[in-house]
């Protein structure tokens, strides 16, 4: 059974590369989903409810309960496919993407959200600019957000607008299912995290009954941040739950 790892916004698959140089299994896939760094399908809106049937219908073709991983909005889509789908999750692990009624919408998605300063926004990012502010506010290495500013194209910026759009009150409609969830949970959360405050990825533990809730001593982006240590909580998290 593979592991799956499933990116945030504004990431591809990339966001894994130094996680996965650490891991052992063989058998471990990070994928794009569409609009970041993958073809949209014709007529796909690139709403939450549209990346979480996306999410689903590649996990049926798998056809064995897999290993689902999630950072950012990656955390809150595999939790979702959790909830409603347990039967294609053997064990979850995630962090930085709250699913919470109480949680509200950091600056920037507040601006994605808005249909005149969102435009206004993807029409004038710079790639330079936007690394040194993931940079510079997030924590993040500077050639390793320049590598992730310089994805950030054309379809990848309205499939932003167009998620975030779609889910102004995604913790209050999602938040509930999360009783659903029946694999084994970790939760791995970078606790300097401005955007996503620790306390929600304390609350989404709770929510799990989660084996453990890691709070990482880094910000946003622990995939980044803290490779080396991220993989080793998911080897950690998988070897306990081998036989099941």
């Amino acid at each position: 059974m593979p592991a799956i790892l499933i990116h945030g916004v504004p990431d591809t698959h990339h966001v894994w590369d130094g996680v996965r140089r650490h891991l052992t299994r063989p058998d471990v896939e990070a994928w794009d989903m569409p609009g970041f760094g993958a073809e949209r399908p014709a007529g796909f809106g690139s709403t939450k409810e549209e990346y979480a049937d996306w999410l689903i219908e590649r996990l049926e073709r798998v056809g064995e309960p897999v290993d689902l991983v999630g950072h950012d909005w990656g955390c809150i889509l595999t939790l979702r496919v959790a909830g409603l789908r347990p039967d294609l999750v053997r064990t979850w692990a995630g962090g930085n993407g709250p699913i919470s009624a109480e949680y509200v919408w950091h600056p920037l998605a507040k601006i994605w959200q808005d249909q005149v300063q969102g435009e206004r926004y993807m029409s004038e990012l710079r790639t330079e600019p936007f690394a040194e502010e993931v940079a510079v506010g997030f924590d993040v290495p500077l050639q390793l957000a320049r590598e992730m500013a310089g994805r950030v194209d054309g379809t990848m910026k309205d499939a932003v607008l167009r998620l975030y759009r779609s889910a102004l009150t995604m913790g209050a409609e999602w938040e509930p299912a999360l009783s659903a969830v029946t694999a084994p949970s970790v939760v791995f959360w970078g606790a300097q995290d401005p955007a996503c405050q620790i306390e929600f990825g304390r609350k989404l533990g709770a929510s799990l009954h989660a084996s453990q809730v890691i709070e990482m001593d880094c910000n946003h982006w622990t995939v980044l941040q803290q490779p080396a240590e991220v993989a080793g909580i998911l080897e950690k998290h998988w070897s306990a739950h081998a036989g099941a």
